[in-house]
């Protein structure tokens, strides 16, 4: 059975609306209106330039464990569209993508303009119109006659814009939020998620640079943690395990107003009876300098700041250590306590936790459950991913969902 065209409108011209825009293309009048200048901004700039398209995890229950807020909504559409749809719906465009170490994917060409021109390209094929600087202001919902509702767009230019089916995927914007709650949907208050931690302390200063592999960090008071490499900055940490920490702990660092306890363990891969043997080991064969012989692969500089920290002499010997000082040296290896007393950002991708309630869209479609004809996608619901693609992959996952429900329109 065919339907008459559609006129579809999509709020946003970020990863999710360009993709639920060409999916529900065919065969109907799709408009994009981007209030930016340039269409997919954050596709640009995305992992440096590169474009970090999505992660290599195909099974969906292993996927949505990566969704700090969305996991459980998200796991029936994956089922549907996921990371290895998009590898090849890519690639049967002529785009390859490559898998590195950490399983962030990117395109073979390491430029996001290839993702870029093949999604606008894409689209354009496909009939779509792409109408830059076209900020909306207010949309208002009317039942027609004939059953089904039209939605009237207004531009900031005055311009009036009807349709048969709206999508907002407006990402973090207030505008996207307000237009959502003028068309009755709750919105939860977003916060920051996938920040760095700024921490003044004697033990990390002027070691900007230095990075260590699996280190635990834990929010004790949040019951929180994460392992994975850290990176230390001039204001304090970075890294992977930083940023999925800050992902899982957004609500809770929010409302704390970003003071919080925080616990380090610099040497998670190993337990505090192994470190224990080690170090009496180098005690009793070692009658070198405490500070220039360091049993564990931590770099050096840090190592001198532990032992420090644990209040040994720095020009002690290993056979001059006692074993109370054995022992708060675990400590300071192991479960050092640091203040955290603010946030910093991630690079220039600025996600946040929070968006149109979940409980509200029905996920085999992406349409509102209040609403007949209006869709969302992207990250104004409440879904946000950890570092590594996660926040695409949720992008292109609810864009598709909501361009494949649109374009069968089982309501017109």
């Amino acid at each position: 059975m065919s339907f008459p065209p559609l006129k579809i409108i999509v709020v946003g011209g970020g990863a999710a609306g360009f993709f639920g825009a060409l999916v529900a293309a065919p065969h109907n009048h799709v408009n994009i209106l981007e209030a930016g200048q340039q269409p997919l901004a954050k596709v640009r700039i995305s992992g440096g330039g590169r474009c970090n398209v999505t992660h290599a995890c195909f099974d969906p229950a292993i996927l949505i464990q990566n969704y700090p807020r969305g996991s459980k909504a998200l796991r029936g559409a994956f089922t549907r569209f996921q990371s290895r749809d998009i590898v090849e719906w890519f690639a049967a465009r002529g785009v390859q993508l490559k898998t590195e170490a950490d399983g962030r994917m990117f395109p073979t060409t390491d430029d996001s303009a290839t993702i870029v021109e093949c999604l606008t390209k894409t689209a354009l094929s496909k009939g779509v119109n792409i109408r830059t600087g076209a900020t909306v202001v207010s949309v208002k919902c009317k039942t027609k006659q004939e059953g089904g509702n039209l939605f009237q767009v207004k531009l900031r230019s005055g311009e009036f814009l009807e349709c048969d089916r709206l999508l907002l995927a407006t990402g973090n914007s207030p505008m996207g939020h307000r237009l959502a709650e003028g068309l009755g949907h709750q919105v939860i208050s977003p916060v920051p998620s996938l920040f760095t931690f700024n921490i003044s302390d004697p033990r990390l200063k002027d070691l900007a640079g230095i990075s260590v592999e699996n280190v635990c960090l834990q929010l004790p008071k949040a019951n929180l943690k994460q392992t994975g490499p850290v990176l230390l900055t001039h204001w304090g940490l970075s890294g992977p395990a930083t940023l999925k920490l800050s992902a899982w702990g957004a609500r809770f660092l929010y409302e704390n107003n970003y003071q919080s306890h925080l616990l380090i363990n610099w040497l998670s891969d190993i337990n505090p009876e192994e470190i224990r043997t080690k170090l009496l080991e180098f005690k009793s064969l070692k009658k070198k300098g405490i500070l220039n012989s360091c049993p564990f692969s931590l770099p050096r500089r840090l190592w001198e700041r532990l032992v420090i920290a644990a209040d040994i002499d720095p020009q002690k010997r290993w056979v001059e250590l006692s074993n109370k000082a054995i022992n708060k040296l675990i400590l300071e290896l192991t479960q050092g306590k640091y203040e955290i007393r603010g946030k910093g950002v991630f690079k220039e991708e600025f996600v946040t936790c929070g968006g149109v309630n979940l409980k509200e869209v029905n996920f085999k479609t992406m349409e509102s459950r209040s609403c007949q004809g209006l869709y969302f996608a992207g990250e104004i619901l409440d879904i946000d991913g950890i570092t590594g693609g996660f926040n695409f992959q949720s992008a292109w996952t609810t864009g598709w969902l909501a361009g494949q429900s649109m374009k069968v329109s089982p309501h017109n």
